[in-house]
């Protein structure tokens, strides 16, 4: 399957793209490195370019031709930044989609798989939320991502597009030392931060009404997320007839903050006690994913545990702040 990735370089893009690689797929890469890594995706095609430039869209149709489905991770995704910088999102994200979408109904590619987020929930909460939740953003990037999602629908009813959104949760972990999130914007990432410090992590509440105060969420391997990113892109560039898909991507198993900081300091062979701050604003007690559609539909489940994450996240972070020091 010939497949383009867009944002194939940042730190989900190039795990599916060194999945899709090893089982022998043609990959073609664009990506405006502004986050993305070329070294994450050594000997793949890879073009430069900006996804929310109307001037791109030409280019990026040439680049399609002959191409069977896209992959479209390329957006901005700081939720604090969003709210700075509404407008700029809606560009970035909604025009760089709608751009992508152009060029992909002149190239007559048929099918993309969508990067979303469990965003799309806003505050919703709870210990298994399903696809049917409603959809109520509560700042301009979820928003961006329902939108994305809604494009979709209107280009399957208008041009026969086939496709799904994959609705992540908390993503983490490396699915190889060299691939590891380096953007310090998740509690894992936030956490080693302080730990190379010498500070004690922080964990923010612990009066919430959960079995150990703090807060709960479903936290993803991202290995397992990049095989249903392969097992979605399956169905869509197979199927029939035109349809949007929809899915949650999650374990379906809850972990508190605590249980999560317990395990990097184990991990780690630190010996420090977390500090406990207030609550911060809009936090929910728990946030857990019902994945059993993806199951069911995708055939697809995951595998690795939150140690696995741990584990292989600390491997990476040990392996950069090496090469950093010299």
């Amino acid at each position: 399957m010939r497949v383009l990735v867009t944002g194939g370089a940042g730190y989900i893009g190039s795990h599916v793209v060194r999945l899709l690689r090893d089982r022998g797929d043609d990959v073609t890469i664009v990506d405006d490195l502004e986050t993305g890594d070329p070294g994450r995706v050594p000997g793949v095609d890879l073009i430069s370019l900006r996804l929310d430039d109307t001037a791109a869209i030409d280019t990026l149709a040439a680049t399609l031709a002959g191409h069977d489905a896209v992959i479209h991770f390329a957006a901005r995704k700081r939720v604090d930044e969003s709210v700075r910088r509404p407008a700029w999102y809606y560009q970035q994200n909604v025009g760089g989609m709608a751009n992508l979408l152009l060029a992909m109904e002149a190239a007559d590619v048929p099918a993309l798989v969508f990067s979303s987020s469990a965003a799309v929930y806003g505050a919703a909460a709870g210990e298994r939320l399903d696809e049917s939740t409603p959809t109520v953003p509560i700042n301009p990037y979820g928003r961006t991502k329902l939108i994305g999602e809604q494009m979709l629908d209107e280009a399957r009813a208008a041009t026969g597009l086939r496709a799904a959104s994959l609705r992540y949760f908390n993503v983490a972990g490396a699915g190889r030392p060299e691939l590891g999130d380096t953007a310090v914007l998740n509690l894992v990432p936030m956490v080693f931060e302080k730990l190379d410090q010498g500070l004690a992590p922080v964990i923010f509440g612990d009066d919430y009404p959960t079995p150990d105060g703090t807060c709960v969420r479903d936290y993803i391997h991202v290995t397992d997320l990049a095989e249903a990113h392969l097992a979605a892109l399956d169905l869509v560039a197979r199927a029939d007839e035109p349809r949007h898909h929809v899915f949650n991507i999650g374990t379906g198993r809850g972990s508190s903050v605590r249980e999560m900081v317990d395990m990097i300091l184990e991990v780690s062979g630190i010996d420090i006690e977390p500090v406990v701050a207030p609550r911060r604003a809009g936090d929910p007690a728990a946030v857990v994913a019902d994945p059993a559609r993806a199951r069911d539909e995708l055939g697809w489940t995951a595998r690795l545990t939150l140690r696995d994450i741990v584990e292989s996240a600390w491997e990476s972070h040990t392996r950069f702040a090496n090469a950093a020091n010299g």
